[in-house]
């Protein structure tokens, strides 16, 4: 596949056009950011491991019936993917309470969230990404009423997925971040889904194995991120 002109160029991820018009190839670099861009640095195969992680993990979510913008891993690095109508919103949701929750409200880090809570954030880096509730999202005219269902149901259906999965592996799935596109009127999950996104934490220990290893300086996040990786992707060739 051929590498055409770049169409996007995010904190850690870069994409391009492809001789597909409706396929784009995207690339995992090697940056790591953290408080809007405030702490960055670039670190050895990081983009190697996340797109591997990211790859499974869509091929988990695929069997599980969940609709992607995934085609295939190329590489190392490159994701072949369809090109979507990305939707500006950050979908998070949250079975434990941590970071900003805690943060912003009063709520102990380590509470659990039963039934999970969907945070949704407007995607603009210059506004620091504020949160929305239903009703601006529909007065902004993101979503319809009935796309906001479709996207709270197929963000439930990955909790649910991921959690069974990461359950099996040791690890708690304490939050994490989605984003959805569009394709030929049809909603599917887009992005990536790798420890950039994600915060995890070992069942047993409570060691933070995500980008919080980073942001706050917790240790090696490489080392971090390559026993998480072996974990999600043990069996795969």
């Amino acid at each position: 596949m051929q590498k055409g002109d770049l169409l996007y160029e995010g904190k850690a991820k870069s994409v391009y056009r492809t001789e597909n018009e409706g396929v784009v190839l995207m690339e995992f670099r090697d940056d790591i950011t953290a408080f809007d861009g405030g702490k960055k640095d670039s670190l050895e195969t990081k983009g190697c491991v996340n797109a591997r992680v990211s790859a499974s993990l869509f091929r988990l979510l695929m069997e599980h019936g969940i609709p992607t913008h995934f085609i295939e891993l190329l590489q190392d690095r490159f994701m072949r993917v369809r090109a979507l109508n990305m939707i500006p919103l950050e979908v998070i949701v949250r079975n434990v309470a941590a970071g900003s929750m805690s943060r912003n409200y009063p709520i102990a880090e380590g509470t659990p969230l039963n039934p999970p809570v969907i945070v949704i954030d407007y995607k603009d880096d210059s506004r620091h990404d504020p949160m929305l509730n239903d009703d601006l999202i529909i007065a902004l005219k993101i979503l319809t009423p009935e796309e906001l269902t479709r996207v709270r149901d197929i963000a439930l259906r990955v909790n649910s997925i991921l959690m069974q999965f990461f359950s099996s592996l040791g690890i708690t799935l304490v939050d994490f971040k989605l984003e959805f596109g569009k394709a030929d009127g049809e909603i599917m999950l887009g992005d990536e889904i790798s420890m950039d996104s994600m915060r995890l934490w070992d069942k047993r220990t409570g060691e933070s194995l995500d980008k919080d290893v980073y942001r706050f300086s917790k240790g090696d996040v490489m080392e971090v991120y390559r026993r998480v990786a072996e974990k999600i992707c043990a069996g795969e060739g």
